[in-house]
């Protein structure tokens, strides 16, 4: 019922702002429509096509915070969390298309220039414009950080950016009333370029956390450590979080135990680290994985940690985990977390995979090449 909650507060939250958005930007390109059309600006009417699209972005958000807030069902067990992220991909596009479109009508203005009839009123109105996008922008930015919205940290930015076109307009204006010079198209051009710009740089993000991103480093550093904190956890190892939406994660982990626990202290560890993860992190742990480390063949425990010993030595491995020693079978089983800093990962590991075998001849070595997925 927590959860629900919150989803049912983010979802409010969003709505709301949202709402707050399309109100204001309705209201400034209606004004700026007019003032364009009266003073013969260029500038000022391609501002008012842009609150427009604001206003359609956030009708967007709306639409992909509702439709996201569906429950799981048969066709989509993990839920409807990413239509988010199409949200935002749709924002990206709108802004990449106004760009577009203030740049083709920048440069037919160049090509064929008219001149711009400025009044008092109608610069009053555009400089109180400015405020308005920017008290905007900063707002709907802060609260879509706030509750990890794309979509609305999108529109913000692109508020932001309104509110620099506007600005512009008026320093064109300010050098035509004083030189008479009029570089309108000139600065919407630039202005233009600029919008491009952001909306790649905007759909570039949200497509990265679609192909799926590597973990966050600082929720996966947060998550070993509490797990790590359980009595007799050596250590979190191979930990791998999905994400299906903003603040919906699942994932899974291995840990390393002594090997003189049961099945039924094994199962009951694995329920109190799934339940303080989730209460402390929100993320779901849906399977737990077992490395039992030997406490009791001295035998075994001197050979790992010479093992170690080597390993470490090279600044490239990240880590080790999952050490088993087959007396028996004359085995020496192991998982090396190589960096992705080093050139060539196999390389790497070959080099220490021959150095293990060069000191333990008499063993079969089974040494897989793992990854840490939330390097940094």
């Amino acid at each position: 019922m927590i959860k629900t909650k919150n989803e049912i507060s983010r979802e409010k939250t969003i709505i709301k702002t949202s709402i707050i958005g399309i109100a204001a930007n309705l209201f400034l390109a209606a004004f700026k429509a007019a003032i364009g059309f009266m003073s013969n600006s260029i500038a000022i009417m391609l501002d008012a096509v842009n609150n427009t699209s604001d206003a359609a972005s956030s009708l967007i958000t709306i639409v992909g915070a509702k439709l996201a807030g569906k429950a799981p069902d048969k066709e989509h067990p993990f839920g409807y969390g990413r239509i988010e992220y199409m949200s935002a991909i749709i924002i990206s596009v709108i802004v990449f298309y106004a760009g577009v479109t203030s740049l083709i009508e920048s440069v037919s203005q160049i090509l064929e220039p008219e001149t711009p009839d400025y009044n008092t009123v109608s610069l009053i109105i555009v400089a109180v414009a400015v405020v308005v996008k920017i008290i905007l922008g900063r707002y709907v930015k802060s609260v879509g950080e706030n509750v990890n919205s794309d979509a609305l940290i999108n529109s913000g930015e692109d508020a932001k950016l309104d509110s620099v076109i506007s600005a512009s307009t008026l320093v064109a204006a300010g050098i035509f009333l004083s030189f008479g010079i009029s570089l309108e198209a000139w600065l919407g051009a630039i202005i233009s370029l600029v919008i491009i710009k952001a909306g790649i740089d905007m759909l570039k993000e949200t497509i990265s956390k679609i192909l799926g991103e590597r973990n966050d480093p600082e929720l996966g550093k947060s998550i070993r450590k509490t797990i790590a904190g359980f009595p007799d956890v050596r250590g979190a190892y191979d930990l791998i979080l999905n994400n299906y939406g903003p603040d919906t994660w699942q994932g899974s982990v291995h840990i390393e135990v002594p090997d003189t626990y049961d099945s039924i202290q094994l199962d009951k560890l694995q329920r109190d680290i799934m339940d303080k993860v989730y209460a402390e992190h929100n993320v779901l742990l849906t399977a737990i994985g077992v490395y039992a480390f030997n406490t009791r063949d001295e035998e075994v425990i001197k050979v790992e940690k010479a093992v170690r010993k080597i390993v470490t030595s090279y600044p490239y491995v990240r880590q080790i985990h999952g050490f088993y020693l087959n007396k028996e079978e004359k085995t020496i089983r192991f998982d090396l977390v190589i960096s992705f800093n080093v050139d060539d990962r196999y390389a790497a590991f070959d080099e220490v995979v021959d150095h293990v075998k060069k000191e333990f001849p008499d063993y079969k070595c089974l040494i897989f090449i793992d990854t840490d997925f939330a390097e940094f």
